[in-house]
């Protein structure tokens, strides 16, 4: 039987999801778009953050029907200066059909993600079963492969202790690696509790992961500490099989219904 984590409730303090709220309705205004879903998507939705930690808010939006019929393509981003703890952007929901389409486990997540701001049922729905058409484990395991050795090779390296933060977004993708070992046909959790109790991971790892939770939950976002011996073999495990799975390059033609999809958003059916 795998050893569990305590448990963790990804959660924003009301007084802050009024804030958001304010902000995510602002940008609606000033850009003239609606908000299709807005989430969190950083460590306090992957189940590490810090008591620093700042909000990474996500979303995607559509813009008037006439937008998308211009001759010359307009920006297909809504990014807002970082200030301070808000970290706020989005895409387009055109661009954001095109990268499901290939997948993209980014956006993967962020339709898993535990904390919702906006979430317009009706279409997340479509959306979801759409990106269950896309989900392919080959595809997400470069991804994730490519994110945990960039991390790895920029934080980590020789150094003899490491930032917890940085540590976690190593291990995260190393996690869904495994996961994807496992479960091929299954796109992996976003939230690191979820990656750890629903696969089968050694105990004495999950202990070590545990233990690392503690320290991470404690420190300031700089926080440092010394590097797990475990923890360090598991990932360069995990980096090392990734690597040797062939890529999948069959991927049925959604190209189509990703089309009618787009319309239907933008001409505002349900």
């Amino acid at each position: 039987m795998n050893k569990s984590l305590p448990a963790f409730t990804p959660s924003v303090a009301p007084d802050i999801e009024v804030v958001i709220q304010s902000k995510l309705t602002a940008l609606e205004a000033d850009h003239d778009v609606r908000i299709l879903f807005a989430i969190e998507s950083g460590s306090r939705a992957w189940g590490f953050p810090s008591p620093d930690s700042d909000y990474d808010v996500r979303f995607i939006y559509a813009h008037q029907r006439d937008w998308y019929l211009s001759i010359e393509p307009g920006r297909d981003v809504i990014e807002l200066p970082i200030e301070g703890d808000w970290d706020i952007n989005g895409w387009d929901i055109r661009k954001a059909l095109g990268l499901l389409i290939k997948p993209n486990p980014v956006l993967l997540e962020w339709l898993s993600s535990p904390i919702r701001y906006r979430w317009n049922d009706a279409i997340c729905d479509r959306l979801i079963q759409f990106a269950d058409k896309t989900t392919f484990g080959a595809a997400c395991l470069h991804h994730y492969r490519n994110l945990a050795v960039k991390q790895w090779n920029k934080h980590v390296g020789d150094n003899p202790d490491v930032s917890l933060k940085k540590y976690f977004y190593i291990l995260r993708p190393a996690l869904a690696i495994s996961w994807i070992r496992q479960n091929p046909s299954v796109q992996p959790p976003m939230n690191l509790q979820a990656l750890v109790d629903e696969q089968e991971l050694a105990r004495n790892l999950v202990d070590q992961i545990e233990r690392l939770l503690v320290l991470k939950s404690t420190a300031k976002e700089i926080g440092r500490g010394a590097r797990i011996p475990m923890i360090d073999a598991f990932i360069q495990d995990q980096i090392a099989w990734a690597k040797v799975v062939a890529k999948q390059d069959e991927r049925p033609d959604l190209m189509a219904e990703g089309d009618a999809l787009l319309r239907s958003i933008v001409k505002g059916d349900k």
